[in-house]
């Protein structure tokens, strides 16, 4: 980009030269060459910046070349420098830019990696440089997860029931982010801590919870079935009893408490505040007393790792039939979001594509109410005030399915579904007395293969190609190996319109402390028949992913682990389980590749080879203890 560009980008108006030629002379601003030295204290080699420009106290400094070098630094180093010494007030952007392309590199504050902005990709606008200094809360992922056990010991004071508390504290954050922005309040301080403890202190527990309301009524204006959210969020948050017992000391203490130990370390404009904001409402579920214990909370690691395997970006529409809490919803939103960040795009450019995730892109379905309404907060506080989540059964939605039009699936079906809530076309064989779905959870997968391959008649009809969707859904590991008539069939038909990519098997008791079950995940392309044409069977990977670098901790579920370099062991395993299955490389003890059909097992343990080296004399001993206890057992050997 030329310079004139650069100017009319950037802002002509903001453009301060002071020398002939558009440039900008440090000696000119100092009064004097001499004077310059003694501001920075030694002679500089460069002092005649190429682009200078200044707003609202924010200076944007530009170096252009025609191909900038790692050499080049230095020079705009220099005039970072003599712009600190000379204008010691301004906060500082420092670009260098190409004039042969657009390529460019930016900076904040100072000149190092840790201030290199690294979504900044394109030259944007004065008043987008100058947001960048507006946003004051700086993200801190260790303090939001110890302040949030912290806090939830605060409602547990409060007497906020247990299986209450996650809701109220999503509602609770909207309504602090409104009162935040109406206060004009950007830093997060004593001051402005107790500028905002003055105004509750004026308000009433009953003008603070009807506050919360409008907050909500506001934030989903637009929403499908906004009268249904409403009803619900103020039944089973705002009107609960526990709440409305809350007197005003209680309700201050715990938004202060919200605002100056959770929020004030999370920057939601960024993608990492995005990230930590999403780390905060999980764990928070963590603390949520579980009624039922086969209800398998997915972790965020997890849900992770099954975006990122089917290729989860800004393009992509995403499903969940059974979405929860929305934890795999917003895990793809935020991802997608990042990938918005990432594009090479003005800031306004960015918040188009951003616009167009939110509301497009997010799709959901949940049948139990308290569930529905932990979702929808869920996505509002990540910015999705449309939000696309619909109240209702996966098999009464066909027609919300295929306006979502999916191109990727993440679910967690519930693997003990009541009969009742299943169509009798899904339930033929099963006994009549069953009291659970016999599939454990595969027959939510039938009935949405089902619907793509209608879609597909129909597209075929009409003289389209065939629509292929990614599926990526978490099941017990019993439905993998099918030894029950119900699952083997049910596998058989999976195949006949769909391809089974990969399976993983699950570290044990990944759901604690929820349920206990040993899970798998297994990736589908639905619409691409698992037998090919020539009668041929593509080989499926199959991942041992049994060790995720977490440990159990008791009332706060598997916990992340880091290395002595404070690095994270989980990041590390990820990066090798996503290099294993994208590459589908097989490695004993770790992953296997095998053609397999309905009746086979879906598991590795069933396919790859033991990896001899991480056998250990203790492994050996517990294998002879193993063989002798079962021949004891079988009355073959005695004990003298």
């Amino acid at each position: 980009m030329d310079r004139v560009s650069m100017c009319n980008r950037i802002g002509n108006e903001y453009k301060t030269s002071n020398i002939e030629g558009g440039e900008y002379s440090y000696v000119q601003a100092a009064g004097s060459k001499e004077k310059l030295i003694r501001a920075i204290g030694y002679e500089p080699e460069h002092f005649k910046l190429d682009i200078r420009f200044e707003h609202n106290g924010v200076v944007v400094l530009v170096e252009t070349k025609q191909v900038f070098a790692d050499a080049d630094e230095k020079q705009l180093r220099e005039y970072l420098m003599e712009e600190q010494m000379i204008h010691f007030s301004k906060k500082i952007i420092c670009i260098l830019a190409n004039t042969n392309n657009d390529k460019i590199k930016v900076w904040k504050s100072e000149m190092d990696d840790d201030h290199l902005l690294k979504d900044e990709t394109v030259l944007d606008t004065m008043e987008h440089y100058v947001s960048l200094f507006e946003i004051n809360r700086q993200n801190n992922r260790e303090a939001v997860l110890k302040n949030t056990y912290a806090l939830n010991e605060t409602l547990h004071r409060k007497d906020i029931d247990e299986a209450l508390r996650s809701q109220f504290v999503g509602t609770t954050l909207l309504y602090l982010r409104d009162v935040l922005k109406k206060q004009g309040i950007t830093m997060i301080t004593p001051d402005a801590r107790q500028k905002l403890k003055d105004y509750w202190g004026g308000l009433s527990p009953t003008m603070i919870r009807s506050s919360i309301g409008e907050t909500l009524s506001n934030l989903l204006d637009g929403s499908d079935n906004k009268a249904l959210k409403i009803e619900l969020l103020q039944r089973n948050v705002i009107n609960n009893q526990k709440v409305k017992k809350l007197a005003l000391k209680d309700w201050i203490e715990v938004l202060d408490e919200i605002v100056g130990n959770i929020y004030k370390y999370i920057n939601d404009d960024s993608s990492e505040g995005q990230d930590i904001l999403n780390l905060f409402f999980i764990a928070f579920n963590k603390y949520t007393g579980k009624e039922d214990k086969n209800q398998a909370f997915t972790p965020d690691h997890i849900t992770n790792f099954m975006c990122r395997a089917t290729g989860v970006d800004r393009t992509k529409r995403i499903f969940d039939g059974t979405c929860g809490s929305g934890s795999f919803l917003v895990q793809a939103m935020v991802l997608e979001l990042i990938d918005c960040n990432r594009q090479r795009a003005t800031e306004a450019e960015k918040q188009v594509m951003r616009e167009a995730v939110a509301k497009e892109h997010i799709y959901g379905i949940e049948i139990e109410e308290k569930a529905f309404g932990l979702s929808t907060t869920n996505m509002l506080i990540h910015g999705d005030g449309n939000s696309n989540i619909k109240h209702a059964s996966l098999f009464d939605s066909e027609a919300f399915f295929r306006q979502a039009n999916p191109d990727i699936i993440l679910m967690n079906p519930p693997y003990n579904a009541k009969p009742i809530n299943i169509p009798a076309a899904y339930k033929s064989g099963w006994k009549s007395d069953a009291k659970e779905d016999p599939t454990k959870g595969m027959v939510f997968l039938k009935y949405i293969s089902d619907i793509v391959s209608k879609i597909n008649k129909e597209r075929l009809s009409a003289g389209k190609p065939k629509k292929e969707v990614k599926v990526a859904i978490l099941l017990p590991v019993a439905a993998a190996i099918g030894t029950s008539s119900f699952i083997s069939d049910k596998k058989k038909e999976l195949l006949e319109d769909n391809t089974l990519d990969a399976v993983f098997t699950l570290p044990p008791e990944v759901f604690y402390p929820g349920s206990s079950t040993n899970a798998c995940c297994m990736v589908f392309t639905l619409g691409k028949p698992h037998v090919m044409a020539d009668g041929t069977v593509p080989k499926t990977f199959f991942g041992y992913y049994k060790e995720d670098g977490h440990k159990k901790k008791k009332n706060l579920g598997r916990i992340e682990q880091f290395d002595k370099e404070n690095n994270s062991i989980w990041k590390r395993i990820e990066e090798e389980w996503l290099d294993l299955y994208r590459n589908k490389t097989v490695k004993d003890g770790m992953s296997a590749m095998q053609a397999v059909t309905g009746d086979d097992e879906w598991l590795c343990e069933a396919y790859m080879k033991t990896d001899y080296s991480k056998l250990t004399e203790a492994d050996f001993q517990q294998t002879l203890n193993n063989y002798l206890a079962y021949l004891m057992k079988e009355g073959r050997i005695y004990e003298s």
